[in-house]
């Protein structure tokens, strides 16, 4: 399969190298009980801020990812959506081993939902943000 390399897939890509990287910190930041004091003046910034960062990393994911598919029980799922809410679900349930965060199954409603909505705004705006689709590699790969 040939990759797309135009400019504008390098920048999707840079884009989610960077968010991934903010992700982490951000993550490293809450697991080490070093937020800033002045989110809690935001109410119910935690549960929205699941939804909007990880809705941005899934959409992100899937539009750098969107050609590959798991094939799983007889269905492809998108990798990144899948592998993605894998990693959300883990997290969420080990957040009860850690002395400074605690299980919610809102901010686990909330991540997921997130996942959901990110993952079809990728997939609406397919083909329009310039990166390769299945159908582009398909017709790359057939010479058209």
């Amino acid at each position: 399969m040939r990759q797309n390399n135009t400019p504008l897939s390098r920048f999707w890509l840079g884009m989610g190298i960077l968010y991934g990287a903010t992700l982490v910190f951000i993550g490293w930041s809450a697991y080490t009980d070093r937020l800033p004091d002045y989110l809690g003046l935001i109410p119910h910034y935690d549960v929205i801020g699941h939804f909007f960062l990880y809705g941005m990393a899934t959409f992100l994911g899937q539009v750098i990812c969107q050609q590959w598919r798991l094939p799983l029980a007889g269905l492809k799922l998108p990798i990144f959506p899948f592998i993605f809410t894998l990693i959300t679900l883990i997290d969420e349930g080990l957040q009860h081993l850690s002395p400074v965060r605690t299980f919610s199954l809102l901010d686990l409603t909330m991540s997921l939902l997130g996942i959901i909505v990110g993952y079809g705004l990728a997939q609406r705006l397919r083909g329009r943000l310039g990166v390769a689709t299945r159908s582009t590699v398909a017709k790359d790969e057939q010479g058209e």
